[in-house]
């Protein structure tokens, strides 16, 4: 029998050898190459190489980054050389299927989980356009965004990759749900997943894993932009809370709570969530329970409902009171969560301010006291981290998906050189070349 085996294993080669057949194996081929004039490769190093070329394959993979400009037969050759390279962005907070505007009241009422699903590929196109080529949508009707999810997954629309929550699993009548209408209007409007008790609250989160949630979404205290005269404070019970992450775990997904309140905050990471979205009253306490843990400071969704609040027109007066005050608040928070080294992932909550305005966050973020390439970390490695994305995208090394965009000037010097992105690619394919 071994005899037999090994005579087989010869008979094959000489057949692989003879005829070319599929039992040789062959490095993939690259159909694309990038040459870049600076690269930063991997952002965890801040190494900038000179003169890099970076090598695709047909399925939008990166081969390799080779030193020198090479140029392998028949590749297409992308010009970057007068440009600075770097992975492509990952927004950790945006909701695609909206924009805040003065229409906000009316078009609850008027618009359908269709009309999301459509502007949300506008909304996508914007985002990636800007470089960001994978967001995370947090709160959304599931019909909306779960169907422009999987179309972008599919290259029907271009858009950014997308990690989805579908709806909020929220308290009745908490910030996730429907407020500021008649009664009866509420009720036609309420979250799906609107709960009060553990086990109502548990048999939410079950649900809208079924429905297709990559991470669940709770809306751990008040919000700014919830018609309501709540505050921004604790909303859920601490039962509820410890009933959502168990039932989250135990089905294989994370659980990240939009909160303001140090309470919600607090009582939140205690019950063993796994990320904070805003985090805009955080103390010591916060920041001893989120180590390990991320911070998504969304500083962009602070100061524009401040630019609101002051211009007026869009909010309304119970969105303004909460606005003037939380918008100066997240400015120091954002410079608390730098000198407690909190770790931090890059989220806009973009959707409540304009789509494609996203890299905004980086200003914000260094006027808080980060460095520019602490602001590149956040919106690379550590967002994939977060996402739990790390072999997928974040950085150009070989395996991972070919997310790179590029830009004239240097981000490790001037941020805002991020506000004009030139150059897109989203796995493999070009999307903006300027």
């Amino acid at each position: 029998m071994l005899q037999r085996g090994k005579f087989l294993a010869g008979a094959l080669a000489a057949m692989a050898l003879v005829t070319g057949s599929s039992f040789a194996q062959t490095a993939p081929q690259a159909v694309t190459v990038i040459h870049a004039g600076r690269l930063l490769a991997d952002p965890s190093t801040g190494r900038v190489a000179t003169e890099q070329s970076i090598l695709v394959n047909a399925e939008g993979r990166i081969i390799s980054v080779d030193a020198g400009y090479v140029t392998p037969a028949g590749a297409t050759v992308i010009d970057q050389r007068n440009r600075f390279v770097l992975p492509g962005l990952i927004d950790s907070h945006v909701h695609l299927t909206s924009e805040l505007s003065a229409n906000q009241l009316i078009e609850e009422v008027t618009l359908t989980p269709a009309d999301g699903a459509l502007r949300g590929a506008e909304n996508a196109r914007k985002n990636l356009l800007a470089g960001f080529t994978t967001v995370a949508d947090l709160g959304a009707s599931n019909d909306s965004i779960f169907a422009l999810r999987r179309a972008i997954r599919e290259n029907r629309v271009p858009g950014p990759r997308i990690i989805a929550s579908g709806a909020s699993i929220t308290p009745h009548g908490g910030h996730g749900d429907s407020n500021g209408f008649a009664p009866d209007i509420n009720a036609v409007l309420a979250n799906p997943n609107a709960c009060s008790g553990a086990d109502e609250c548990r048999r939410a989160t079950r649900r809208q894993i079924q429905a297709g949630a990559d991470v669940i979404k709770i809306t751990a205290t008040g919000g700014v932009l919830s018609n309501t005269a709540a505050g921004v404070g604790q909303q859920f019970s601490d039962a509820e809370f410890a009933a959502i992450v168990e039932a989250a775990h135990s089905m294989g997904r994370r659980v990240t709570a939009h909160a303001h309140g140090v309470e919600g905050i607090n009582s939140a990471l205690r019950a063993g969530v796994d990320s904070i979205e805003h985090g805009s009253y955080i103390n010591a306490e916060s920041a001893r329970l989120l180590r390990n843990r991320y911070q998504v400071p969304t500083l962009l969704a602070g100061w524009w409902v401040g630019q609101l609040a002051e211009r007026g027109g869009t909010l309304t007066p119970a969105q303004t009171d909460k606005a003037r005050q939380v918008s100066r608040d997240m400015a120091n928070m954002g410079r608390f969560a730098r000198q407690n080294n909190i770790r931090i992932a890059f989220g806009t909550d973009t959707g409540v301010s304009p789509h494609g305005m996203n890299a905004r966050e980086f200003q914000l973020m260094v006027e808080a006291g980060f460095s520019p390439l602490q602001t590149i970390q956040a919106a690379t490695i550590n967002a994939a981290d977060h996402l739990q994305l790390n072999n997928e995208t974040g950085r150009i090394v070989p395996g991972l998906a070919a997310d790179i965009i590029a830009v004239d000037g240097d981000p490790l010097a001037d941020v805002s050189t991020l506000m004009n992105v030139r150059f897109v690619m989203a796995r493999g394919t070009t999307h903006k070349d300027e």
